[in-house]
């Protein structure tokens, strides 16, 4: 037959309702909401750290290129047209094989102003240049640069000392094969 009653010990003497002491009965502290808030913050920190990290290193494909800055010959503005400058001498170099078109836009340059003597028209070395534009030498030629090209009809200006010395710091024109025909 099974015993009902065991023998007694030191834990039998325990009083019912005791003052219990222990580190798992400690009071909660005052500030422990601040301590779970910071590991909360710091988990969210370094999860959304780490997700951007991750989604940077799978969505980069390695062609990211910055364009080039513009180069001199590449800048072209719109600005109205200033009045045409009739002092300025100007070269007209025929990039052509056609005569007649170098002659045309010397005639159209004469026509709006400047004297036959400042006018000087030039062979070119080359025969297929595509577009007419005008070059001029410094920043304080560019407005008179631009009056020639209204005067003409031409959108190429571009700041170039290339032909400094045989415009005698004047201006340029460059006669393209836009210019060759019967239209101009």
């Amino acid at each position: 037959m099974p015993q009902t009653s065991y023998p007694r010990d030191r834990f039998d003497d325990v009083p019912r309702d005791p003052e219990r002491v222990g580190a798992h009965r400690a009071p909660r502290g005052r500030h422990r909401w601040l301590v779970v808030l910071l590991w909360w913050l710091l988990a969210v920190g370094i999860l959304t750290g780490g997700g951007i990290l991750a989604f940077l290193a799978l969505s980069n494909t390695g062609d990211f290129e910055l364009p080039a800055p513009p180069t001199a010959s590449e800048v072209v503005t719109e600005t109205p047209v200033p009045e045409a400058d009739t002092s300025y001498p100007v070269l007209v170099l025929n990039g052509t094989d056609d005569v007649a078109a170098a002659d045309a836009v010397r005639q159209e340059i004469v026509d709006a102003g400047w004297s036959e003597d400042a006018v000087a028209p030039l062979d070119s070395d080359a025969s297929d240049v595509a577009v007419t534009r005008i070059l001029y030498v410094g920043d304080e030629d560019e407005q008179a640069a631009r009056g020639l090209a209204g005067v003409l009809g031409i959108n190429e200006v571009t700041q170039d000392d290339s032909y400094a010395e045989m415009s005698e710091d004047g201006l340029t024109v460059i006669v393209g094969l836009d210019r060759v025909g019967d239209e101009f």
